[in-house]
């Protein structure tokens, strides 16, 4: 039954590869990660309700190898030498546990580890603030944002797990960051 399909747990999870292939460096990232041995289905921003965040090893252990896995994923490549590239994903949680969250991808060059966090709690909240009713000056800085999020009371927390790395002479460098769900 596809119209049923809401998730109860997801986890979040990051991973750096690197080889001489960009494909391999991108299983590469994904086995650290600990998902290389899923189907991973690409999903948007949504974190259903009563949707629980459990830790990654929990998660991992209730996987299923060659299941279909479906997951928000934050992917950066480079090949090139001394390059910084980020892969980030944003959490936004709302008080209300009947209501949705958001997740959000960050991909960036050039990008460290802190900007690629602020950035992605940013998008996430920003984005649970709009349903919300929060309207926020785009142009203030997350700090300042984070406050007046956390003041509304309408938010539980914003969280993110991200994945740096630097390129290296002679192989593709690949950074990934996700959001794993699980149903039961």
């Amino acid at each position: 039954m596809l119209h049923n399909m809401v998730p109860a747990k997801m986890f979040l999870t990051k991973g750096v590869g690197r080889h001489k292939y960009q494909l391999k460096s991108f299983e590469d990232a994904l086995r650290q990660a600990g998902v290389a041995q899923q189907n991973l289905v690409q999903v948007s921003s949504i974190l259903p309700p009563n949707c629980k965040i459990v830790k990654r090893e929990k998660g991992i252990e209730m996987l299923q190898p060659g299941a279909i896995s479906f997951c928000v994923l934050a992917r950066c490549d480079t090949n090139e030498h001394g390059r910084l590239i980020a892969s980030s994903v944003g959490v936004a949680v709302p008080r209300n546990k009947n209501k949705w969250g958001y997740l959000s991808e960050v991909h960036g060059h050039g990008m460290n580890k802190k900007e690629a966090e602020d950035m992605a709690e940013d998008l996430a909240a920003g984005m649970l603030g709009t349903t919300l009713g929060i309207e926020l000056d785009p142009d203030l800085a997350w700090s300042e944002k984070e406050q007046a999020y956390k003041s509304s009371k309408l938010f539980v927390k914003t969280t993110n797990i991200t994945q740096t790395a630097q390129g290296q002479k002679g192989l593709w460098t690949t950074t990934v960051a996700l959001a794993v769900f699980i149903f039961e």
